[in-house]
């Protein structure tokens, strides 16, 4: 097969006068490269004001037309719970992974920058002498973004959690527990509480965190599986991508953290839930992988589409973790996710003139928007940058460029059937 250097931009001549430019640009560039420029345009503006305490000062906000009466301050805790949710990989990166090729030291130094912003930023979140400090508990709004800022940590726990000072820690501890007060809906909100509980008994411990919460999520999550890696939002079906926003990522991380705090005296033994939820996840990737065209286009469905592409996250979420299904190569998630990051940021502009996200899905779309939307709540994009986690000689960088499934089936090219996967792992309550 011939090897490609931008497969994406083969696809993207169809679409855009520009996609000759683009195309000249990506000969320069690699797609990790593109990948890391994405990721810091959407993170500076964030992080650089956070850190100096002046993001609710500088920000330009955007909010749905049918905004709720709930506190319009939520925007900012939206946005960097969101935003560090998916940066966090990135940021976990040692500065020994990094070579001495000008694109690698310019890495590192991106890297280190917001590394340094992010920990600032975390601190004044909590710190109530801050001008950022958070609206925590302002809002049930809170709990769902409170849970995104405890993934990042359980993303990056050596380098964003351990780094932070006992005081910061010690806060951030209060304010998770405060959210207590929220009863979740009957709904992916469970996960939102199980995430913030669960990362509490991991780095608090065991004594410090609501069992119940976990225990509770487990329980409904299971019940509302309903096969081939489709979770329902509660107990109705809804055909959306809140099994990619929420349910895969977040269950699997509320399991994995219950083994590592070591939990193993209640009923469920986490690490065969784990273990079936993670192969739940691999079929979820293949799907969300067949869903991406030749074009580097996904289907638009469903509520919270303004999300982007954290539709992706579980594919993002599955390279990152090394555990992509034996049907997936490393090579065509690299060229499927990045065809689709050239579709989504090169053709539209997607940033307001303050330069941070505008409502829409690709470019300025205010009508797209749901009654909880501001451009806070479009930070969740972020999630698809998980494997920038791997670092820059790992196989999902250098491999070559592979068609995915989509190119292949429209091409007249050999490609893999599909067929339902059914769980094979039990699991029985202890006693």
């Amino acid at each position: 097969m011939k090897k490609l250097l931008s497969l994406s931009l083969l696809f993207l001549v169809l679409f855009s006068s520009s996609a000759e430019a683009a195309k000249k640009k990506a000969v320069q560039q690699s797609d990790r490269e593109y990948w890391c420029e994405q990721a810091y345009k959407m993170a500076q503006p964030v992080l650089e004001n956070m850190a100096k305490g002046e993001l609710q000062k500088n920000m330009k906000t955007e909010y749905s037309p049918s905004f709720d009466n709930r506190n319009r301050k939520v925007v900012y805790m939206e946005t960097f719970g969101r935003l560090m949710a998916g940066l966090a990989p990135w940021l976990a990166l040692p500065d020994s992974v990094f070579g001495t090729s000008p694109a690698e030291v310019k890495e590192r130094d991106m890297v280190r920058q917001l590394r340094q912003w992010a920990l600032d930023s975390y601190r004044n979140s909590v710190d109530p002498a801050s001008p950022d400090y958070l609206v925590w508990g302002a809002s049930g709004q809170n709990l769902v973004d409170a849970a995104y800022i405890a993934e990042s940590f359980i993303r990056a726990y050596d380098a964003l959690w351990v780094p932070l000072d006992d005081v910061t820690k010690e806060r951030y501890i209060t304010e998770f527990k405060k959210l207590r007060k929220y009863e979740p809906p009957y709904t992916n909100w469970f996960l939102f509480s199980s995430t913030i509980e669960s990362f509490i008994a991991k780095a608090a411990g065991l004594k410090e965190y609501d069992d119940f919460r976990v225990m509770m999520t487990i329980r409904k999550v299971e019940e509302w599986y309903v096969g081939d890696g489709w979770y329902a939002d509660g107990p109705v079906f809804a055909f959306d991508y809140y099994s990619s926003y929420v349910f895969h990522a977040m269950y699997l991380e509320t399991l994995q953290n219950m083994i590592d705090a070591k939990q193993n005296g209640t009923r469920l033994e986490y690490r065969k839930y784990y273990d079936r939820a993670l192969k739940r996840a691999q079929k979820f990737a293949i799907i969300l992988e067949r869903f991406i065209s030749p074009e580097g286009t996904f289907p638009v469905f469903g509520r919270s589409s303004t999300y982007r592409m954290a539709a992706l996250q579980p594919l993002a979420l599955m390279a990152w973790y090394q555990k992509l299904p034996k049907e997936l190569s490393n090579g065509q998630v690299r060229a499927a996710l990045t065809a689709t990051m050239h579709r989504m940021y090169d053709q539209q502009n997607n940033y307001n003139d303050g330069g941070f996200l505008t409502i829409g899905f690709c470019g300025s779309q205010p009508d797209m928007a749901d009654w909880y939307t501001n451009n806070g709540s479009l930070y969740m994009t972020s999630l698809s940058l998980m494997p920038l986690g791997l670092p820059a000689n790992h196989d999902f960088w250098t491999c070559p460029a592979e068609p995915w499934t989509q190119v292949k089936a429209w091409g007249g090219q050999p490609f893999p059937k599909d067929h339902r996967w059914a769980d094979d792992i039990q699991t029985k309550d202890r006693w």
